[in-house]
């Protein structure tokens, strides 16, 4: 293993030896490698004069072992023997011979060692290269590489297929062009398509480090940004920066001597700083930067600069950044595409192929017609894997090594344990050998327990649904024929299939816009679009020869709640699935007045198909493929019904991903260290400065006591409910507060040595270094996806809080997001005003207004009823102070703070909603989990628009 995941005790009590290559010793290979395969005559020459010395060496050494030995037997007159005397001579003379043979040798070895070093570049970018992808199982348990892998299938195959050419040099910058690029097609192939263009950053890093053009101090920043807020940083003067990119600001300024006066150019320069961040392209390499710093830093320091400005366009500088690496170039930005004619070439009998496989895509269709044209459908075995099918399926792999059979094993995750014993099976392979046309291929999701044996040999290939409206109904229209068309005679049963095919294919896309499109990500596939069309034939043929008109209802229910609907689990999800087929299916579709359009405006018209409202006509399936092909192959987010803004909020993401998965691939010690300072050194400091930050816990008795004498002075016996609430987030707090104070104590005496370091205390480390919130301290806190900086800021605030109730009460405006469980809260509020009022808790239920309080100060007593919070942010829509309704987002602003909001509880059968939208509110804008978990309650918001347009908006309230 490349990092053996042991718990830091066994590191501790025991001495581990690292026995993996090293990229020295690594590049000393290759080297062997390329001058045998470039210059076989000096790596031949090479082996003699090692062979040879160790020869000159052996007789030396035996030749003295031979004069110790006769020294030994002789006599005590040396001089007066004869024999001894003769021997003498012959060693000094063979021992003078052998000399000057291993001079010669070593000053032949040193000419011919500087013919080898001419080939040394191929091999270190080979050796930098490998451990690129040797690290990349920390990203994701299926992106295992074997070095004998990459021997093979890449090093080697990269110095055999690259241009030839007579000029050393030539030749040699062809080998490292054609190893680096075949390295990220080979590496592509076998990942996600999320995690490719981390791929290229990663290879880019490393090129860069190798030939000393890195600033290490750079790159920390640039993945992580300010860490820790100084107290020596000024306050943010703007409201157009968020704390979070002030901080980094700042923190830019100490990190990089070219941003040393950049805190003070910004406040003196504010609107051209201003007006640049708010660019649609500010990454343009066209586009001058403020102050002139465009003409004095580098590409890397303007990527650091985007990062505190716009983090959301660091994924398209990225990038851009690589295709103007004169080490790199345009081509590593842009994927091969997966051809399986491709694998098959690239594969071989000794090596499974493995198909990791995700929710709406399927190799098996590919891998079948691969094997028809191949090797014929008769030399084809497959199997999906499940329950009891582990011994069939090792038959057909035995039988297959001997018979050369393609053996297809499918759902390989469904059966790991079995998969072990496919594990040895492999291996014993190599003593053998299988028929030269035998092929093992496996399709699987990914899984943590798919064993490293079989990933570290195999070729990896992974299938994810086609990108795009346009790849998507092509791909789901190439498995329509005419034959199926023509078995429903309902004239508006082609129409609906074209239809059914573009909610297929819009479901698909939502996904990736990650929260904002669904809450849980669903593996919607080809069956369920294949079962829906067989549905739309039995009842339209049904319709057809009854003369009924088409039962929408029944449809739509049917598609919705049972066929599509049957995989979604979460209740805001199925409205958006509903939605869309209340806004697809319908008599509006064949409506000749008012064309129905899917999307409609100035570059773009998703419609049906020409002459679909003409029901007397047949739409023909070539007719809805020349449809689809006049879709533009990319589309923006209006398209599905979101706001333009949910473009920026994927780039956001994927730039958050990008970050982490960077820093989980760099060493420990990468850009943590600086002025010589190590990574204990700089923890130690960190710790301290955290542990400064933490309050002592709250006397939870003392509190009580005084929460009793409350109770008493308004004449009640027992602790009211939210006198309850108080106790138990106080109680949370305590150990909170504990747990984070006992935990920095012990990192610090575990970092000098005084007590061990345990496995708690090493994430601890790893988590203060990356300026993540520990796991530890994580569970004891309210949900949050922070970073350390912003949540200890978060911390401070809850503190503040819970001071002020304690001494002054319940606060006149409740921040829930200060809350440990804000729901215990709500429902206090609920009995309180239930005992109050005298009615039925079961029959009560809370209305939210939104008040015109714009801050929490403007609030001046507590209400009657209920209580005002403060703290919620909405996404997907903004709030209209003036028309105090739901309204559209500002372009690029993707949350909005909410101003106060008032729960009332009420009896619910007097509550009469109309003109409300029912907005969840979650959490943290990661909203509901696939468990259900992240729901605090809904609110009902004013709005002037049909809630359809708020629900494929995805409009959402968020605490935190």
């Amino acid at each position: 293993m490349a990092n053996p995941n042991y718990p830091a005790e066994v590191f501790g009590k025991t001495l581990v030896i690292n026995y993996g290559v090293t990229e020295d010793g690594l590049e000393s290979q290759l080297l062997n490698f390329v001058v045998a395969s470039e210059r076989s005559d000096l790596q031949r020459q090479s082996d003699e004069l090692v062979h040879t010395m160790a020869e000159n060496r052996a007789q030396l050494k035996n030749l003295e072992d031979s004069l110790i030995r006769e020294l030994t037997l002789a006599g005590d007159n040396l001089l007066d023997n004869e024999e001894l005397m003769s021997t003498l001579t012959n060693t000094k003379e063979s021992a003078i011979e052998v000399e000057q043979k291993l001079e010669q040798a070593k000053e032949t070895a040193r000419v011919t060692d500087i013919s080898r070093q001419e080939y040394r570049s191929a091999a270190k970018r080979g050796a930098t290269l490998y451990f690129v992808i040797s690290q990349l199982s920390s990203i994701d348990s299926m992106y295992e590489y074997s070095l004998g892998a990459f021997l093979h299938d890449v090093f080697g195959y990269s110095v055999a297929k690259s241009e030839p050419s007579f000029e050393i040099s030539t030749r040699l910058n062809n080998i490292i062009n054609s190893l680096t690029y075949n390295l990220y097609c080979y590496v592509c192939m076998g990942i996600f398509e999320k995690h490719k263009l981390m791929l290229s950053f990663q290879i880019a890093v490393r090129l860069l480090t190798s030939e000393g053009r890195m600033d290490h101090d750079e790159l920390g920043f640039f993945l992580r940004g300010c860490v820790l807020a100084s107290k020596d940083f000024p306050a943010n003067p703007f409201s157009w920066l968020t704390e979070r990119q002030w901080n980094d600001v700042c923190k830019l300024g100490t990190t990089c001597p070219v941003f040393a006066d950049l805190v003070a150019n910004v406040q003196k320069s504010a609107s051209e700083w201003h007006e640049w961040s708010a660019l649609d392209r500010p990454e343009d390499l066209k586009v001058q930067l403020p102050d002139g710093y465009g003409d004095v830093i580098t590409p890397f320091q303007r990527l650091c600069l985007l990062r505190c400005f716009r983090p959301d366009r660091v994924y398209i500088a990225v990038a851009q950044f690589i295709s103007g690496l004169d080490l790199m170039g345009p081509r590593f930005t842009v994927p091969p595409i997966l051809r399986y004619k491709d694998v098959f070439d690239k594969s071989s009998s000794m090596s499974p192929i493995v198909c990791v496989v995700s929710p709406g895509a399927n190799p098996t269709d590919e891998i079948i017609k691969l094997a028809e044209k191949e090797v014929g459908i008769s030399k084809l075995r497959s199997i999906s894997l499940g329950q009891g099918q582990g011994d069939e399926a090792k038959k057909m792999v035995e039988l297959g090594v001997i018979r050369g059979h393609w053996v297809l094993l499918q759902n390989c995750h469904l059966l790991v344990d079995w998969m072990k014993e496919l594990e040895k099976l492999i291996e014993l392979q190599g003593q053998n050998p299988p028929h030269q046309e035998f092929r093992l291929w496996l399709t699987t999701e990914p899984s943590q327990d798919f064993p490293m044996g079989i990933l570290q040999r195999s070729l990896k290939v992974v299938n994810e649904p086609p990108n795009g409206l346009k790849l998507n109904m092509k791909s789901t229209l190439s498995k329509v024929t005419e034959e199926q068309l023509e078995e429903c005679p309902h004239p508006a049963f082609r129409p609906l299939v074209y239809t059914l095919a573009f909610f297929h294919a819009v479901v698909q896309e939502r996904r990736k816009y990650g929260k904002i499109g669904w809450n849980v990500t669903y593996d919607f596939n080809e069956t369920d679009f294949t079962i829906s069309m067989r549905l739309l034939d039995t009842y339209l043929n049904k319709a057809f020869q009854n003369g009924d008109p088409i039962p929408w209802a029944t449809l739509r229910y049917l598609v919705g709640e049972a066929m599509y609907g049957g995989r979604v689990t979460d209740a805001m999800d199925r409205r958006i699935v509903n939605a869309y087929l209340d806004e697809y299916f319908g008599d509006f579709l064949f409506d000749t007045f008012q064309p129905f359009h899917f999307f409609k405006n100035k570059e773009v018209d998703y419609s049906l198909p020409l002459g679909s409202t003409d029901l007397t006509k047949k739409v023909t399936l070539a007719a809805m493929v020349a449809n689809v092909e006049d879709m533009p192959l990319e589309n923006q987010p209006d398209v599905f019904g979101l706001h333009p803004n949910a473009e920026t909020g994927y780039l956001r993401t994927a730039t958050e991903l990008m970050w982490a998965n960077l820093i989980d691939l760099m060493p420990r010690n990468a850009g943590e260290g600086s002025h010589g300072e190590s990574r204990e050194s700089i923890l130690s400091k960190l710790a301290e400065e955290v542990y400064d930050q933490i309050p002592e816990p709250f006397d939870r008795r003392k509190v009580m006591k005084a929460e009793r004498e409350k109770a008493k002075a308004v004449k009640q016996d027992n602790l009211q409910p939210i006198q309850v609430v108080l106790l138990q987030e106080v109680e949370r707090w305590n150990k909170l507060v504990v747990t984070m104070r006992n935990s920095l104590k012990n990192l610090q005496k575990a970092l000098v040595g005084t007590i061990g370091m345990s496995r708690d205390l090493d994430e601890l480390a790893s988590a203060l270094g990356r300026g993540q919130l520990p796991s530890q301290w994580r569970g004891l806190a309210p949900s949050t996806r922070k970073n350390l900086g912003r949540w200890l800021a978060h911390f401070q605030k809850r503190y503040s809080q819970f001071s002020s109730w304690i001494e002054h009460g319940e606060p006149k405006v409740m921040w829930l997001s200060g809350l440990m469980i804000p729901e215990s809260y709500i429902s206090a509020l609920v009995q309180t005003t239930c005992r109050k009022y005298v009615w039925a808790l079961d029959r009560s239920t809370t209305f939210i207004t939104v008040t015109k309080f714009q801050h929490s100060q403007d609030v001046i007593e507590r209400p009657k009823d209920g209580a005002y919070i403060h703290g919620l942010y909405i996404e997907g829509a903004k709030w209209d102070p003036k028309a105090m309704c739901l309204a559209p987002q500002e372009k690029k602003v993707l949350i909005y703070e909410m101003p106060v909001m008032h729960i009332i509880p009420m009896e619910a059968s007097k509550l009469k909603l109309v003109d409300t939208f029912r907005t969840p509110v979650y959490v943290t804008s990661d909203r509901r989990n696939a468990a259900g978990v992240g729901l605090v309650f809904e609110a009902d918001l004013p709005s002037t628009k049909h809630t359809s347009h708020w629900v494929l908006e995805s409009v959402a309230l968020c605490l935190n």
